[in-house]
């Protein structure tokens, strides 16, 4: 196959682009959004995590995990 090599790209706007178009779009934001996005889901867990260690199984089974830890402990 043959393939043309790729032509270097110009900030400035040409004739035949429009002004939108010959334009890089930025990436202002972008930092911001991803923050936002992995908050969300760190709020998600935790509000799930908290519901499930209020239930009646999260409860056994932290009873179990610390009776575990109070079998290994020498006193």
């Amino acid at each position: 196959m043959n393939h043309a090599p790729l032509a270097p790209v110009d900030d400035e706007p040409t004739a035949d682009l429009p002004v939108a178009a010959a334009q890089r779009r930025g990436e202002d934001g972008a930092t911001t959004a991803e923050y936002a996005t992995v908050t969300g889901a760190g709020v998600g867990f935790g509000a799930l995590l908290y519901k499930f260690l209020t239930s009646d199984a999260g409860q056994e089974l932290l009873q179990t995990i610390f009776r575990g830890i109070g079998s290994l402990l020498p006193f």
